[in-house]
């Protein structure tokens, strides 16, 4: 039987009365009814077309074809437990290590992000036998309860920072401690690390693991200075503890030039745990933990059986498979580095030209600009992006404000994303930012 399609004004009334209201919509003051999806393009219910550009869960472009179609192939087949031994969660462990270094080989294939980054903890404090977190200002790494404790960028609006968490400043080298005319910010900032550090264990505390996001997104699509992992990652092993890298926002690409972001630190960096999930399904719920065979040693070691119901089922496995066909085939990452090289250098020519633009940031489809009200106090411009933001979605362009201001327009579309997109989003920008700056003069 088809399911009933209801009017866009009865649907939102069913969601206010059946839904959590703490789970938000996308414009909320007029919120968009999507019905279906294409590539790159979404369609509401009377077929008007807008450009997404902040689905990056929609890794591979939305409902694309050779995805539905592993997916199908394969439930119609099977999809039972993980603990039958089946081929298609092998040959997709096989295929995710060729794209990593030789020491992370052993997975843990789970349902989400959140579900990923929790194991990840549990792995750290199981290997290293140490409780404390050291974490980034403004980081978040999940809503599962353990992750929380982890995420300042929840925390603090909760019950706030837990006595074995420990933050480290966020090295944005915008408004940061350390600015872009230091000579050296990934080393400035990495002792900031070290010395938080050095206070937990003057303190008698002893250290887990350094919980980062390969490139802070909810800080606002920060770009960490070079040297910086390396240097943290010495400090971080010299203390006892690992290193975890958070790829849930930027595996699988999304930076172009290289498959993980964690990579732009150096070619012989290597964290000891790597977490991802949110593109890796392509919007089917998959996730995954990667670590070393000592970490996952210690972990078998304890005892306690870990198993995961749908964790790497095979109708996930399929689609995980098809995911990293499409990348290769379709070539995305070079399409990653070359459309996202055009955005950036046409959102750094509305910088020259509108001084409310006071910084643009990022790296293949991973990119973001910061409203200010000047460009010598860095005052947030919030309103402003907000409204920028509202003035996008009625010329049918998606896009949404990030950072602890919500002053920053991010793009992280699917990677699909054209050279066409990209001018028609910036010509869009371009015309809405002269708008916006006729209404803050008159």
């Amino acid at each position: 039987m088809a399911l009933q399609m209801f009017d866009k004004e009865r649907t939102l009334q069913m969601r206010q009365k059946l839904i959590g209201q703490s789970c938000r919509l996308f414009f909320s003051h007029e919120p968009l009814k999507i019905v279906k999806a294409r590539g790159q393009y979404l369609y509401d219910e009377n077929g008007t077309q807008y450009l997404d550009c902040i689905s990056n869960v929609q890794h591979v472009g939305h409902c694309h074809p050779s995805i539905t179609k592993a997916a199908t192939a394969q439930m119609e087949l099977l999809n039972a437990n993980s603990r039958f031994l089946h081929d298609n969660i092998v040959q997709y462990a096989e295929r995710l290590a060729n794209t990593l270094p030789q020491k992370l080989c052993v997975f843990y294939f789970v349902n989400s992000g959140s579900e990923a980054n929790d194991l990840a903890l549990r792995l750290a404090r199981q290997y290293t036998q140490n409780k404390d977190v050291v974490v980034l200002n403004h980081a978040y790494h999940g809503h599962l309860t353990s992750l929380i404790d982890i995420s300042p960028y929840k925390f603090w609006k909760l019950e706030g920072q837990k006595e074995w968490v420990h933050v480290a400043p966020l090295p944005d080298t915008y408004r940061g401690l350390y600015r872009e005319g230091h000579p050296n910010p990934g080393q400035a900032y990495a002792d900031t690390v070290k010395n938080l550090i050095d206070e937990v264990q003057n303190r008698g505390r002893k250290i887990s693991c350094f919980f980062v996001e390969s490139l802070p997104s909810v800080g606002g699509h920060i770009i960490l200075p070079p040297g910086y992992f390396p240097k943290v990652a010495e400090y971080i092993r010299a203390a006892g503890g690992v290193f975890v890298a958070d790829e849930i926002q930027t595996g699988f690409g999304r930076v172009g030039s290289h498959f993980w972001a964690f990579q732009l630190q150096g070619e012989d960096f290597c964290p000891d745990i790597v977490t991802m999930g949110k593109p890796m399904g392509n919007g089917h719920p998959l996730a995954c933990v990667v670590t070393t065979k000592e970490i996952a040693g210690t972990f078998t070691a304890n005892g306690v059986e870990y198993f995961n119901t749908f964790g790497g089922n095979p109708v996930s496995c399929a689609i995980g498979l098809a995911v990293l066909d499409v990348i290769e085939k379709e070539d995305l990452r070079a399409n990653a580095v070359r459309v996202g090289s055009q955005l950036k250098k046409l959102l750094k020519q509305l910088q020259a030209k509108h001084t409310i633009i006071g910084d643009v940031r990022g790296v293949g489809l991973f990119l973001g600009f910061e409203l200010v009200k000047d460009r010598v106090a860095l005052t947030p411009a919030t309103e402003e992006a907000g409204l920028l933001v509202q003035r996008l979605k009625e010329r049918h362009i998606c896009l949404s404000t990030d950072g602890p201001w919500a002053n920053v327009i991010k793009f992280k579309p699917p990677m699909c994303f054209s050279m066409e997109d990209a001018e028609r989003s910036c010509t869009t920008v371009q015309l809405h930012n002269c708008l916006l700056i006729t209404h803050l003069i008159f």
